[in-house]
C-alpha cells in the first residue's frame, strides 16, 4: 500500500492523498486550494493519476478546502462513489454548487472589469458541473464498516471541527493489516457548540492536521469580547461586519449572539443580517440535525440558532440595500477569509467608516484578504480597485474549529502505542514545524513532513 501527498503540504488548502495498492486506487479528501496564487494554480495542473483510474473518494468533511475539487473529478470522468458522513453529503449539496457558482460569478466580474489576463475568464468549474457531481456522494452512518474495494475496508469516526466531520479509518488486509487514519481536521475539546474529537485507541499510520502547531487559542472570553465590539460599534452608529464561513462558524456566530441576546447583554433592536444563501441553507442543515447528531453538546437543539431579529438576505438586491444603511447592523457574510462573496461589497462600502467594526472571527490563510488585513495592511484591492481602510479591525482566533496544538496533543496521548509513522500535513510550514517537534519531544513518536507530491510505502 502506498501514499502519495497531492495538496494541504505547506498549506491548510488542497486537502488530497492518494492512497493506492496494486488492485485499486482511492482519493481520500478532494480539496480545494486557496489562497496563495502558486496553491491556487495547482488546481488547474493535471493529477499524477488520472481521475478514471480511481476507484473511490471518501470525504473527511464538507469544507471546500476538503471537498471543493470533487466537481473537477466528475467533469474529467469520475464515475465512482464519494463516501462521507450523511451530514456531510447533505452539506456539499450546498457547498459545492455554490463553489462552482461562485467561481462562475468571479470569472464574469473578471472578465467585465478586465483584470483578468484571460479573455474571457474560465471558472475550474461551474454551478451546473458541481450539481452534475452531486449523485456521487454517498452518505455513510457512523462507525458502519464499509468496502472500498481492493482489499481495503473504512470506516467513519467523530472528529468534532463542523456537523458531519469524521476521521477515515482505512484496514488493510493484503499482504498483511495495516491501518490508516485520515484525521482531517480535529475539533477542540472546548469548543462552543460541539463535542471534542473521539478516542482513537491505536493506529498503524496517521495522517494529522497541523493547522495551529506553533500556537494555543487565546483564553478569551468569547462572549465578552463580542460584546464589547459590538455595543460600542453600534454606540457609535457603525456596523459590525463578520466574514464567516458558512458552515460551522456563522452558526457559532449567531449561537453566539443569541445567548448575549437573552442575558441583555446586548441591544434587541439591532437588526443581524445573515448575508450567505449558503449559510441560510447551513443553518437549517444546523437545525435538523441538531437533535439527533453527535456532534452537538447538551443544550444545543433546533432553537439556538434562530434569532428574532435575524433577516435573511437572499437577493443581490436585498444585499445591494446593506450597504446603504443608515442605522447600526450587525453583517454576516462569506467568505470567511475575504477571498471573494458578498462580504467584499460590504467591506468597500464601509472600510472607510472608523465607526464601524471588522471582526475576524476564523483562520486566515496565508495569500487571503484576511490574512492581509490581520497583518496590518492599510488598504485592500477589491474587484481590481484599493480600498483604504479606516474601519476598526478586531480578531477574535478563540473562536477557531481547529484543536490547537495542546488539542491535538492531548488526542494523541490517549493512543495506547505510537503509530509506525505519524504525517503531519494541513499546516504552514512554520506551524507543521513547531507541530513536529512537540509530537516528537513530548511523544518521542516518528513524524514525517511530507512535501508536496512525496509518496511513501506504508509497509
Amino acid at each position: 500500500m502506498r501514499l502519495q501527498f497531492l495538496g494541504a503540504t505547506g498549506t491548510v488548502t488542497g486537502s488530497k492523498f492518494l492512497l493506492y495498492n496494486s488492485s485499486a486506487k482511492f482519493m481520500i479528501d478532494c480539496g480545494l486550494f486557496q489562497g496563495m496564487k502558486e496553491f491556487r494554480l495547482r488546481n488547474w495542473a493535471p493529477l499524477p493519476v488520472p481521475v478514471v483510474d480511481i476507484n473511490a473518494v471518501v470525504l473527511t468533511h464538507a469544507h471546500i478546502d476538503h471537498s471543493g475539487y470533487f466537481p473537477v473529478f466528475v467533469k474529467q470522468g469520475f464515475r465512482g462513489k464519494a463516501y462521507a458522513s450523511i451530514p456531510t453529503v447533505e452539506l456539499c449539496k450546498i457547498l459545492l454548487p455554490d463553489s462552482g457558482f461562485l467561481q462562475e460569478e468571479d470569472a464574469v466580474f473578471a472578465t467585465k472589469k478586465g483584470f483578468s489576463r484571460h479573455i474571457p475568464a474560465l471558472p475550474l468549474y461551474t454551478y451546473n458541473d458541481a450539481v452534475a457531481a452531486l449523485p456521487y456522494l454517498a452518505g455513510i452512518p457512523n462507525g458502519k464498516p464499509f468496502d472500498l474495494g481492493g482489499g481495503l475496508k473504512a470506516k467513519l469516526i467523530p472528529a468534532g471541527h463542523i456537523l458531519g466531520a469524521r476521521f477515515v479509518h482505512i484496514t488493510s488486509h493484503a499482504p498483511s493489516q495495516r491501518t490508516i487514519l485520515f484525521a482531517g481536521d480535529i475539533g477542540r475539546y472546548d469548543a462552543i457548540i460541539n463535542q471534542g474529537p473521539a478516542r482513537i485507541k491505536e493506529i498503524d499510520y496517521l495522517v494529522v492536521e497541523s493547522t495551529y502547531g506553533d500556537r494555543l487559542h487565546p483564553e478569551d472570553d468569547v462572549f465578552r469580547r463580542l460584546e464589547v465590539i459590538i455595543n460600542e460599534t453600534v454606540s457609535k452608529g457603525g456596523k459590525v461586519l463578520i466574514p464567516s464561513f458558512a458552515v460551522g462558524r456563522t452558526q457559532e456566530i449567531i449561537y453566539i449572539i443569541k445567548k448575549l441576546q437573552l442575558k441583555k447583554r446586548i441591544p434587541l433592536n439591532v437588526p443581524v443580517y445573515l448575508n450567505t444563501p449558503l449559510g441560510i441553507d447551513a443553518t437549517e442543515i444546523y437545525r435538523k440535525y441538531a437533535d439527533e447528531e453527535e456532534f452537538f453538546k447538551d443544550g444545543i437543539n433546533e432553537d439556538s440558532f434562530r434569532l428574532p431579529n435575524l433577516h435573511l438576505v437572499h437577493t443581490q438586491e436585498e444585499s445591494k440595500k446593506l450597504n446603504a444603511l443608515a442605522a447600526p447592523a450587525i453583517i454576516l457574510s462569506a467568505s470567511g477569509m475575504m477571498t471573494g462573496g458578498r462580504i467584499l461589497h460590504h467591506l468597500k462600502a464601509y472600510a472607510g467608516d472608523p465607526n464601524s467594526t471588522l471582526v475576524l472571527v476564523g483562520y486566515q490563510a496565508a495569500g487571503t484578504r484576511g490574512r492581509a488585513i490581520l497583518d496590518g495592511a492599510k488598504s485592500t484591492k477589491i474587484h481590481g480597485q484599493p480600498v483604504a481602510l479606516h474601519m476598526r479591525v478586531e480578531f477574535i482566533d478563540s473562536i477557531s474549529a481547529h484543536g490547537d496544538y495542546e488539542d491535538i496533543l492531548k488526542w494523541l496521548s490517549l493512543f495506547t502505542r505510537p503509530p509506525l509513522a505519524t504525517f503531519l500535513v494541513h499546516g504552514e510550514e512554520k506551524s507543521t514545524a513547531a507541530m513536529a517537534e512537540r509530537i516528537r519531544e513530548r511523544l518521542h513518536w516518528n513524524v514525517v513532513v511530507p512535501r508536496y507530491l512525496d509518496e511513501v510505502e506504508l509497509k
